[in-house]
């Protein structure tokens, strides 16, 4: 049976890390890597045919309308210029919204790119100089700009100092643990391990921003290298940003990769794509060990591409944090243990966390796996906020059985139940979840509890007391005792 003329296919995928040299702007990396994408098709002079150009949101070079500026350091002349908003989910979104653009409504020739240059940044900070790149007024606009741009805490989260990733996901983590029935150092363990073999695959990956791969052991040891940031995290369990890295995508309907004389053995096709958040706020959700979003994303792009998780040979999951892996994989099906691993670039704290843009980099060296192994399908996940936003897509060299679909599986989550939160609240609770963060000298200098309450609402406090504190990461485990709560400041754990 001949291809559908209108299948999205992925022909080309192009990743730059810059570790040495003179130091280059977003744009560049961007410009550079959207070329070894089209060089990786086989077709450099395809990015003139670009109808859409398509730029994650960078965080170290704000621009009005990236993809214009990008696009005409193409030479191109695209008819749309798209960005993606906030959120590391942005890049796969924009494959959804793209390839059902082509299958759908005409588009024949799209590019998607990205790019941070954080590690850059940083090191001029530090010496009191600004980025040498030229930025804009921000007065030009995209085509299109995609995603959800609320706030990710609510104002009860932002009282109890739940306000950033680092304190989100290590609350994530505890509720993890709780649901696993493991002690501290039992739970500790198990995502020592599994970060120990994300690295590993980092330590192949010669886009990888780390080479090295520590030991699980040396993961879980918080010492003056590998501090304690946030409970239970230390810092090798989180997203490393400070990296200057590109990725780029070349997106071809069928037809168009035919004609250009993309050859076969580049085609990796997007077989199903499916987005959704779960409910905004965390702390209103009913159970926080989970994400209904992406079981129902999952479901519903695997059951379109007509394969069983157990059909899956590669597999990368957004891996800012080792809650959100534990959670995508429980979710989707995947065991942690799975031999399959998780990961095909070594995560973001190992491959590097380019803002929002690793997902581009995931998405890129999954279909170099998939042309090492064709006929194979693999899966790539994305996400947003604080396990938020989702996004994820099926992709193989294997002929689709069906023309590309994307799904939005949000109303079927905006039915689930969800949960109170009980703002000002003084009385007693029991500790669902909690995290502390650590100063640079090792010492808690605030703890935050979430508090389950009898009637089933959630209570949230945060403190800066030391008796708390200590009580907080004692030799006593906080989960599941009983607590004092004076929201949003003060607890006491009893």
């Amino acid at each position: 049976m001949p291809v559908d003329p209108r299948q999205p296919v992925l022909v080309g995928a192009g990743q730059l890390t810059r570790r040495d040299g003179e130091p280059l702007e977003p744009l560049e990396l961007m410009e550079r890597a959207a070329r070894a994408a089209a060089d990786d098709a086989g077709v450099p002079r395809l990015l003139e045919r670009l109808q859409s150009v398509a730029v994650v949101d960078s965080l170290s070079a704000p621009l009005g309308d990236p993809g214009a500026v990008l696009a005409g350091r193409l030479g191109a002349r695209p008819a749309e210029t798209v960005t993606s908003g906030l959120g590391g989910n942005g890049p796969q979104l924009l494959v959804n919204d793209l390839a059902t653009r082509i299958a759908r409504e005409g588009l024949d020739v799209a590019l998607i790119a990205g790019a941070e240059a954080m590690a850059t940044v940083t090191r001029l900070m530090k010496a009191g100089e600004a980025a040498p790149w030229p930025q804009d007024d921000g007065a030009a606009r995209p085509t299109r700009t995609l995603g959800d741009e609320r706030a990710g805490s609510s104002p009860a989260e932002d009282a109890a100092g739940l306000i950033a990733p680092v304190f989100f996901y290590p609350a994530l983590e505890h509720a993890l643990r709780a649901a696993a029935g493991r002690t501290r150092a039992e739970h500790l363990a198990a995502i020592s391990a599994l970060w120990a073999g994300f690295a590993a695959v980092a330590a192949e990956n010669p886009h990888a921003w780390t080479r090295e791969a520590p030991s699980a052991g040396t993961i879980a040891t918080a010492d003056g290298s590998n501090r304690l940031v946030s409970d239970p995290y230390r810092k090798l369990h989180n997203a490393h940003l400070a990296v200057d890295q590109g990725a780029a995508l070349l997106l071809c309907s069928a037809e168009a990769a035919t004609a250009a004389g993309v050859p076969r053995d580049r085609w990796v096709f997007v077989h199903a794509g499916a987005h959704g958040h779960d409910h905004w706020y965390v702390t209103e959700r009913d159970a926080l060990d989970r994400s209904p979003a992406i079981q129902l994303a999952g479901q519903a792009a695997l059951a379109h591409a007509e394969i069983m998780v157990s059909e899956l040979a590669h597999v990368d999951l957004y891996s800012c944090f080792p809650s959100a892996v534990q959670i995508a994989a429980a979710e989707l099906g995947l065991g942690t243990g799975d031999g399959r691993g998780l990961t095909v670039t070594g995560g973001l704290t190992f491959f590097g966390g380019p803002g929002n843009n690793y997902a581009t980099h995931g998405i890129a060296t999954l279909a170099g796996r998939l042309r090492e192994d064709p006929g194979s399908f693999g899966l790539a996940t994305a996400l947003g906020w604080y396990a938020t936003k989702h996004a994820l897509g099926v992709y193989s060299t294997a002929e689709p059985a069906r023309t590309f679909e994307a799904f939005d599986v949000q109303a079927a989550v905006d039915t689930l139940p969800r949960r109170a939160v009980a703002d000002g609240f003084a009385g007693d609770g029991a500790v669902e979840t909690y995290t502390a963060l650590y100063e640079r000298d090792g010492a808690p200098g605030m703890g935050i509890v979430v508090a389950r309450l009898a009637d089933g609402r959630r209570a949230l406090a945060r403190s800066h007391d030391r008796g708390a504190l200590a009580e907080l990461v004692g030799a006593e485990d906080p989960l599941g005792r009983s607590v004092r709560v004076t929201a949003p400041e003060g607890f006491e754990l009893r």
